[in-house]
């Protein structure tokens, strides 16, 4: 395991310690002082999930109103706007915002200090990549039923596993009965992609697309 992930878990860890399960986000942005090799999810650019899932699916159509949940350092939401939606994307991390702003000064996305458990909105389309599977446990569900209220659509791209397999380490894979009760919230499966990363070989990634 290269050393990005045991930089964040290590965070992670001493702020779950200290009763802070959400603060080592910011305390990793600050870490980094403006190096992007600290951050293990900062691949300067497009996840090639979201891409690939864009492109196929034609989504989001120009105008969309579509919200990037656990923005990070924005590529996502800048390819998003790029394709003609209106953005808005946020992160719990103060720095990653100020970083986004830094990076696309000229962008037309609206970027947002907020913490999923807590943002309200009303869009066509909320994206998800990586943010649930970097929540505590037991904070998971909450956050799921929160990205479930934020609009219309959902789409999610996570690490998959089976019930029956381990629950592993941060970042934890989900099961397909994680994200089940988005049932719940008047939201139905169109299409679910259980497939090994091809970027990543021998991850397994989930690629899930509700519409409300």
């Amino acid at each position: 395991m290269d050393e990005k992930p045991d930089v964040a878990r290590e965070l992670a860890r001493q702020h779950y310690d200290a009763g802070d399960p959400l603060g080592w986000f910011e305390a990793l942005y600050k870490q980094a002082n403006g190096k992007f090799d600290t951050i293990p999810w900062a691949d300067r650019g497009v996840n090639p999930h979201l891409a690939a899932w864009c492109v196929r699916e034609l989504h989001p159509r120009p105008g969309a109103r579509v919200v990037v949940i656990g923005c990070g350092l924005g590529d996502d939401a800048e390819y998003l706007a790029a394709r003609g939606a209106v953005v808005t994307a946020f992160d719990l991390s103060e720095t990653a915002i100020q970083w986004c702003r830094q990076r696309f000064p000229q962008s037309t996305v609206t970027y947002k200090v907020a913490n999923l458990l807590e943002f309200v909105g009303d869009f066509d389309l909320a994206v998800e990549i990586y943010t649930l599977q970097a929540m505590p446990p037991a904070l998971r569900a909450q956050a799921i039923e929160s990205a479930g209220n934020l609009a219309r659509d959902l789409l999610i791209i996570c690490r998959g596993r089976e019930e029956t397999d381990p629950p592993g380490q941060l970042p934890w894979p989900l099961t397909r009965a994680d994200l089940e009760p988005l049932s719940n919230l008047g939201l139905s499966i169109q299409n679910f992609e259980d497939f090994d990363d091809p970027f990543q070989p021998g991850t397994r990634r989930f690629r899930a697309y509700w519409r409300r």
